[in-house]
């Protein structure tokens, strides 16, 4: 079983070797790695530590983790759940709590298409030491994807076989970062297998699911890091040998500032966390390159809809319990129809089922309604999403290519995404192209979005920011180099010592896939170069098996 892993606010000690800021792959591959080489680490996260049931289950409780921010606009906790940011022209939805971003995604684990690391926007070291294969390896053995046996059973993926008669392309099953069977993981955590209700989007309640929360975060409390949570981080300053970092209380205007002292620091906030604290701190007088907050890409992200048709789809989860005996929903994502373009790689794509869920479920006649999309709507009110129309309701996640020329600014203290244009890319119009083509060969409709008429619109949005603190051979070109050490001016290669960002903020182009395997490689592969250069050592055995060898 796993025990809570973060200790009370008023435990921090003054100054830690390394203090990791942000919890999800980044921060966690970081404090694992680092406490196993003898480092004392201290891990902060601005949201709350969610243990397994305690997940909202429930439209009242969902609310309640809803938090949303636009302009001077702000309702919700700052320590929900789901962090979303409302954009003039592209939405941006980030995960909160000890976790990150893993606790509420669908957990899809894909390496990119070899050309996507070939391409100039990389650091040459990237694709030359041999070190980013044995990042992938060591995120692998530590998430452990899997893709589920019996997927071709699921009427969803059955679904999504139809969908891909429109290209002439096979479904193939999506590995995803979730135990379908009893376990015990590399952190010595028991996990039980999923129970497949489709929840996994409103995080896992029964523990079935490899987040970071339940990987990593174990793994360097056992090795010794003291985690901290609902402490928010307003920048860091650089001092005579090494580092402080000014936080505050996530959720108390009147909390007092505070800081920590350390060697060296992690920032792995989360593409937007991560460069909001870099600004913030080049502000404070820190130097930086001139690249800072350029390159953000949404990752060609959409999620869009088709419904209609005779078949049904069965993508609406029930939880646990199930809150309706019927059909097994599967995993979040099962299937993927994969449409790579062998001449131009950014014309590629991932078509992905998906599954809304259950704590969603009374909301969704109302979405389809205020949309005017389903006449049938009303029956939904009467038999209920699991039996009415929205049975028949298809979810599509997709990835692709834009061209990443996107900037993340400040704008009186608030982090802003600007991005002109953005809904002209490309990518959005070969997309709804394509989906059309889907929802036609089933015989549905295609919703682009089923809020176009709410306040939202039809804006684009994205669940995987990346960029902002790019990668680049020097600061000319970069944030960061290949290493994930942070460019001490506006020009040549020079570092600033113990400084990492180490997330999606360092990914300097799309990918074309869902990012957490990539972000994961990158930081265990940043972790060793770390390692090296400071004469540290570290061992990625598995708790159990490094037990069983001492006994």
């Amino acid at each position: 079983m796993q025990t809570t892993l973060s200790l009370p606010q008023d435990a921090m000690k003054p100054a830690y070797d390394v203090v990791v800021v942000g919890s999800g792959y980044g921060g966690g591959v970081s404090a694992s790695r680092l406490s196993r080489a003898g480092q004392r680490v201290c891990v902060i996260e601005r949201g709350r530590e969610v243990p397994a049931g305690g997940f909202p289950a429930r439209l009242p409780e969902l609310r309640r983790e809803l938090q949303l921010s636009g302009g001077t606009m702000r309702s919700g906790s700052k320590t929900g759940l789901y962090d979303f940011r409302i954009g003039a022209d592209i939405h941006v939805l980030v995960g909160c709590g000890l976790g990150g971003g893993s606790l509420v995604n669908a957990g899809v684990a894909l390496r990119p298409d070899a050309r996507v690391f070939a391409d100039a926007a990389w650091p040459d070291a990237i694709n030359k030491d041999g070190l980013l294969d044995l990042g992938f390896e060591r995120a692998e053995a530590m998430l452990r994807p899997a893709r589920y046996g019996n997927a071709a059973a699921l009427t969803k993926y059955r679904a999504l076989e139809t969908a891909g008669a429109a290209f002439g392309r096979a479904t193939v099953a999506s590995p995803v970062t979730v135990s379908f069977e009893d376990t015990e993981n590399a952190a010595g955590v028991t996990q039980a297998a999923c129970t497949l209700c489709g929840d996994c989007c409103s995080g896992c309640n029964v523990g079935a699911k490899n987040t970071v929360a339940a990987t990593y975060l174990p793994d360097a409390r056992a090795h010794g890091a003291e985690i901290f949570t609902e402490l928010t981080v307003d920048y860091i300053e650089k001092r005579d040998g090494g580092w402080r970092v000014h936080f505050a209380p996530s959720g108390d205007k009147n909390g007092e500032a505070r800081h920590v002292d350390a060697r060296s620091v992690v920032l792995a906030a989360g593409t937007l966390g991560s460069t909001e604290i870099l600004l913030r701190s080049r502000d404070q007088g820190l130097k930086c390159s001139d690249r800072l907050g350029t390159r953000f890409s949404a990752n060609g992200d959409i999620i869009a809809f088709a419904l209609g048709g005779s078949e049904r789809v069965n993508a609406i989860g029930v939880g646990e319990p199930p809150k309706f005996d019927g059909d097994t929903v599967g995993a979040c994502v099962a299937g993927q129809i994969e449409l790579p373009d062998e001449k131009d790689l950014d014309r590629g794509m991932i078509i992905e089922e998906g599954v809304l869920p259950s704590a969603l479920a009374p909301l969704l006649p109302v979405f389809f309604i205020s949309g005017g999309r389903i006449l049938g709507a009303a029956q939904s009110l009467i038999k209920g999403v699991y039996q009415g129309p929205l049975s028949h309701l298809r979810t599509f996640f997709v990835v692709s290519h834009d061209d990443a020329d996107g900037r993340l600014v400040l704008d009186d203290g608030r982090l802003k995404v600007r991005w002109p244009n953005v809904a002209e890319q490309p990518v959005y119009k070969r997309v709804d192209e394509a989906l059309t083509k889907v929802a036609d060969t089933v015989g549905g409709r295609y919703i682009k979005s089923p809020l176009a008429a709410t306040s939202m619109g039809v804006t684009p949005a994205t669940a995987h920011p990346l960029g902002g603190c790019g990668m680049g051979e020097d600061a000319r070109r970069g944030v960061v180099n290949h290493k994930c050490q942070v460019f001490a001016d506006t020009n040549g290669e020079d570092v600033h010592d113990g400084l990492y960002v180490c997330d999606g903020a360092v990914i300097p182009r799309s990918i074309g896939c869902n990012p957490l395997l990539t972000i994961t490689a990158l930081t265990e592969r940043a972790m060793v170069h770390l390692a090296r250069d400071h004469n540290l050592g570290f061992d990625t055995e598995p708790i159990r098996e490094a037990e069983q060898a001492a006994s």
